[in-house]
């Protein structure tokens, strides 16, 4: 066989070599997606707390459709022999079609109705009255919004969720010390015992109890950020095990899959606020919102959800 038979063979092989490749890798990448899509479906139904829709709402929120919809973020101080307390309460409202999305903090001892109770108490205290869903209805009757989901997290395991992340980004407005780490003014980046004290210091902030929840809110937008990018991908293992022992929501599969879809481009305009009150001392120290402030704070949400 002559050198230009044995070249003509080889080209025609080629093709066939480089197609045989790109299957193996079709096939692979294909057996990976199929291996993750399963993983989380998995993960996402051992988090999943049922919760029927808000009362607040006339008709049900469409998310294939791209409804404006809140989600509730508590971050719970849950310990071995105590139901514990809510240390965080974030309201995140997110319009698709403005692409926008709005993070109203409330301060863990703002004067409420708990409801269910029947008493006036500071806000984190329903949780451990009632749970979740004491701490979701005494919210909607505050604000006079829907809770369409929630998203608990123990914020025991919240360092574990940041380190599978392979750490989180923040801007830091002002140097301090905190639990052993210091935290320098400027751009930081951050492992997950890092972000929980930079998260928990209040004491020595200028702003108090605000300055901390402006670092709460910092740290939730960096896990949204750094779990949206694709390198989290490679952590896949580690980030559904740390979901797994650590976060429960209301919030199905599908419909995590169709908020992915519809709602993402929302995290690029947040609008970070907190309800504004004054301290006040009763049969204990107290955050008084005045009524004037939460209507406004309502209104505000309920514009933003498109609620009339």
């Amino acid at each position: 066989m002559g050198r230009t038979e044995r070249n003509a063979k080889k080209k025609k092989k080629w093709p066939k070599i480089v197609g045989i490749i790109s299957l193996i890798l079709v096939l692979a990448v294909g057996g990976y997606a199929i291996y993750l899509y399963q993983s989380v479906a998995s993960t996402v139904g051992k988090m999943h707390e049922e919760r029927g829709p808000s009362d607040k709402r006339v008709e049900e929120v469409n998310i294939s459709e791209s409804d404006p919809l809140s989600i509730l973020l508590v971050g719970v101080d849950e310990r071995k022999g105590d139901k514990g307390r809510t240390d965080s309460i974030v309201v995140v409202s997110v319009n698709p079609k403005q692409k926008s999305m709005q993070m109203l903090s409330i301060p863990r001892d703002t004067r409420v109705e708990i409801v269910g109770k029947g008493t006036e108490d500071k806000i984190n205290h329903a949780y451990a009255f009632g749970g979740i869903d004491m701490t979701i209805d005494t919210i909607e009757h505050f604000l006079d919004v829907p809770i369409d989901y929630f998203v608990k997290v123990n914020m025991e395991g919240f360092q574990q969720i940041i380190d599978s992340l392979g750490g989180i980004e923040v801007q830091n407005t002002f140097a301090f010390s905190y639990g052993g780490n210091d935290f320098p003014e400027g751009h930081l980046s951050l492992k997950g015992s890092e972000a929980l004290n930079y998260s928990r210091m209040r004491y020595e902030d200028p702003k108090g109890d605000f300055g901390r929840q402006d670092r709460q809110k910092q740290v939730i937008k960096g896990i949204v950020d750094k779990g949206a990018s694709f390198s989290s991908i490679t952590k896949f293992d580690d980030i559904l095990e740390a979901l797994e022992g650590n976060v429960t929501t209301n919030m199905s599969f599908d419909e995590m899959k169709s908020i992915q879809a519809n709602y993402k481009e929302a995290r690029h305009n947040v609008d970070q606020f907190t309800i504004k009150g004054t301290g006040k001392t009763l049969d204990k120290w107290y955050y008084i919102v005045s009524e004037e402030e939460r209507l406004a704070v309502s209104e505000r949400l309920k514009k933003h959800l498109e609620i009339k």
